[in-house]
């Protein structure tokens, strides 16, 4: 099989999306058929993990036998990692662009409910397979797609052009959106971002969506379809039930992304104990927990010593407060927790728990998001009644 078949490797994809539900409107099943994927793929990166730190590896289908692997993963239902950068400096490599899994992407443009004449603005070109669906399904003129990387921008520019395609590229933060060519009826973001930017809320036309990942200190959140009601600046909505996760957006480009990990306060460790399973925070309750505690919070696990499991979670703020809990309870079954810092970080998990177990365990789906430019709102079960709290919003964000 070569490259002249992908029109039947792509007819199967869309029948797989459609059978497993992911893919409905014949709209979005024609772009699927009718955009190349291979086109933006040129080649990918593969995970080593028998080397500690693992690596990730540049594959090439030069030969045959990689040319084939290439296509069969390009028309699967598979992430492909194809740009990786320095880690804040620690000696690891992380993704820092991809082409998602079909079905994640084709149940986010559903879910952007589009109808001819929408003007679509696109947070994270990345490799620009994501714009070629929109522009197959809108007309280029009604597309726009900002990355921070010209060099994404530099790359996907010529593969959608060779297809025809030729919607709006601009090399910029994404948080700032696009103005020049405000407003917008839909913006769909491929990254995760903290908090809405004020930006998005400003560009977004009176009924229209945005479409994003919100991921909070503690890296817990999920998809959330927020609606514009008015010509207020404010937009309103809930998390979906169905779980998509993206990269972070990135304020720039460069070789190295992320920020130095935060030091330990120095003094003296105090040492306590609780009834929490520190467990608990790599579940639902942590989506909760993160809103409890300073935005640049960063969790972390220590492993086993024959790195088999993880032994301890440590919570640590950009003020150096930090907080260590071991995972195995004690003979008392509590679990024994060590922190410093000038304020006592685990307090803060303590009454995020108690809220939780009081509201009865709410999954992330129970919860919605209403925002404006100057304030964010995390809310369970209704927007006017239930009870609410403030999202962490990061300065550069706004």
């Amino acid at each position: 099989m070569t490259l002249a078949d992908w029109p039947d490797r792509a007819q199967r994809l869309a029948e797989k999306l459609i059978a497993d539900g992911d893919l409905r409107s014949p709209q979005w099943r024609s772009a699927v058929c009718a955009v190349p994927r291979h086109e933006f793929i040129p080649h990918y990166y593969r995970q080593d993990t028998s080397t500690r730190p693992a690596t990730w590896q540049l594959v090439c289908p030069t030969d045959p036998a990689q040319r084939q692997a290439w296509l069969e993963l390009v028309y699967s239902d598979t992430t492909l990692i194809t740009a990786v950068a320095d880690y804040a400096g620690r000696g690891v490599q992380i993704p820092v662009s991809s082409s998602s899994k079909p079905d994640l992407m084709v149940r986010m443009l559903e879910e952007l409910e589009v109808t001819e004449g929408h003007r679509v603005l696109e947070i994270g070109t990345g490799t620009g397979y994501n714009a070629a669906l929109l522009s197959h399904r809108l007309g280029s003129s009604k597309v726009f797609s900002v990355d921070v990387d010209p060099a994404l921008i530099d790359t996907a520019q010529p593969r959608l052009a060779r297809l025809g395609y030729r919607p709006t590229l601009a090399a910029t933060d994404g948080a700032g959106g696009l103005p020049k060519h405000a407003p917008y009826d839909r913006i769909i973001a491929t990254c995760s971002v903290p908090a809405i930017p004020a930006a998005w809320i400003e560009q977004l036309r009176p009924g229209g969506r945005i479409l994003v990942d919100i991921e909070g200190p503690l890296g817990a959140g999920n998809l959330v379809t927020l609606h514009k009601p008015s010509a207020a600046p404010l937009v309103t909505g809930q998390f979906l039930p169905w779980w998509g996760r993206f990269m972070r957006l990135r304020p720039h480009a460069g070789p190295t992304v992320g920020v130095p990990r935060p030091r330990r306060a120095p003094g003296q460790p105090r040492s306590g104990s609780t009834t929490i399973d520190p467990v608990e925070l790599d579940k639902e309750f942590r989506f909760l927990a993160q809103l409890f505690v300073p935005c640049g919070t960063v969790q972390s696990l220590t492993p086993s010593a024959d790195l088999t499991r993880p032994v301890t979670t440590c919570l640590i703020t950009r003020d150096g407060s930090w907080c260590e809990l071991d995972r195995d309870p004690g003979p008392d079954s509590r679990y024994r927790l060590r922190f410093g810092g000038p304020e006592p970080l685990w307090d803060r998990v303590e009454t995020a728990w108690k809220q939780w177990i009081r509201h009865g365990r709410p999954a992330w789906s129970q919860f919605g998001l209403t925002a404006t430019p100057e304030h964010q709102i995390i809310w369970l079960a209704d927007p006017d009644s239930g009870p609410s709290w403030p999202l962490p919003t990061p300065e550069n964000i706004q």
